[in-house]
């Protein structure tokens, strides 16, 4: 035992979304009881590759008595975890642990005469829709009313297009699955070069889906532009929150 760095995480900030834990390439990181933990000091190199990524604010990085970094005892580890995810996948159980991979089933909501076909026609005016593909300097987006959206929430709200989408270009992406660092990077672009009318930012109740908001409230502030962000958020049974 020395001091040294190490990461500490506020439990109190925690809300257990789970965007650390892939930035943790010793695997000292894991959701338990919906919260982020150590798993064991020795696991902690102390760089913080996983402060970037907390939507929360919670890590940070400081100096305690604690075991001293085992790399031997790492490589271990993430064999092991490596091993236990794969045996997991199998089972189709979550391999993350993520509140939001929760699996779940219920019936539909939807109340309507099962004869009746309603045409219902799209409110899209852009192609592509996806952030990553999207360049920031296309110019669909200059002087526009910009919606940056969970991919998940047009499937889950049936008046998406009606109620969201209508009269906006739109940016959908997913901060558990892609890069939270380049969509800060290129919404700052946007949102500083393209003068945009208004912001809105849809996402899912569950948190990993807070990442999102946290991109588009961190690339405001890089951009140094005074815009308001319209929040919705949307629960995984279709309805508004």
């Amino acid at each position: 035992m020395s001091k040294r760095k190490i990461v500490k995480i506020d439990e109190a900030k925690c809300n257990g979304c789970g965007l650390c834990i892939p930035s943790c390439a010793e695997g000292a990181l894991q959701i338990v009881n919906g919260k982020a933990k150590i798993v064991k000091d020795m696991y902690c190199d102390g760089l913080g590759a996983c402060l970037g990524h907390c939507p929360q604010g919670a890590i940070t990085i400081i100096e305690r008595e604690a075991e001293n970094f085992n790399e031997k005892a790492v490589i271990k580890h993430v064999e092991e975890m490596k091993k236990k995810k794969e045996e997991r996948v199998m089972k189709d159980n979550i391999p993350c642990g993520c509140p939001g991979a929760m699996l779940k089933s219920f019936d539909t909501q939807t109340k309507k005469n099962i004869h009746e076909k309603i045409e219902v026609g799209s409110e899209i005016t852009q192609w592509p829709v996806q952030l990553m593909l999207v360049p920031a300097s296309a110019p669909f987006l200059n002087k526009c009313d910009l919606l940056v959206c969970a991919d998940c929430v047009p499937f889950a709200y049936a008046n998406f297009h009606q109620d969201l989408l209508a009269g906006k270009k739109m940016l959908i992406g997913c901060p558990k699955l892609d890069d939270l660092e380049l969509y800060i990077d290129k919404l700052t672009e946007i949102i500083k070069n393209q003068n945009l009318n208004s912001l809105t930012v849809a996402i899912m109740e569950v948190p990993c889906c807070g990442g999102l908001l946290f991109a588009v409230e961190e690339a405001v502030k890089r951009a140094g532009v005074d815009i308001k962000i319209n929040k919705q958020i949307i629960g995984i049974r279709g309805n508004k929150k």
